[in-house]
């Protein structure tokens, strides 16, 4: 089990955290990493607590591993909810309880701040993913799929 530490980002840690973000993005085979576009992104997303939040996992004093959730309100679930839109843990230490210790970290802040209900999206092929998310309480909604539509090109 490595120990970690848990806390929220500041604006110190957006560098560092662009940088788990660029490892995370070629993991899940995500095109048009920009550093400083993603630093400006994750600076925006602290200025504007009500967008969303951005959790780190540290040890000895390096990030380890970050979880982005961003709020949005819902009629069907009663109040304000959240979506992790990003959560990384660095391959090489996966399977130490990093990844548990963010999660519940993040979920306890959330539910604290009176968030209502966490959702995800999960690639059909991540099996391991799944494996960890069900084990957290996650389940896949039967007779639901994701769909998107960009509004609008990426400034």
């Amino acid at each position: 089990m490595t120990q970690a530490t848990y806390r929220g980002a500041t604006g110190a840690d957006t560098s560092a955290v662009a940088f788990l973000v660029e490892r995370y993005w070629a993991f899940e085979h995500i095109e048009g990493f920009e550093s400083q576009r993603v630093v400006t992104l994750l600076t925006e997303i602290l200025a504007t607590p009500e967008h969303g939040a951005l959790w780190i996992a540290e040890k000895e004093g390096q990030l380890i591993g970050y979880l982005l959730a961003v709020y949005l309100w819902s009629l069907e679930y009663g109040g304000m909810m959240a979506q992790i839109d990003e959560f990384f843990v660095l391959p090489e230490i996966r399977s130490a309880g990093v990844g548990t210790g963010l999660l519940q970290y993040a979920e306890a802040a959330m539910a604290s701040s009176g968030l209502v209900h966490l959702e995800l999206q999960l690639a059909v092929t991540n099996i391991r993913g799944r494996v960890f998310y069900r084990h957290h309480g996650f389940h896949e909604r039967a007779g639901y799929e994701l769909l998107d539509k960009a509004l609008s090109l990426r400034n």
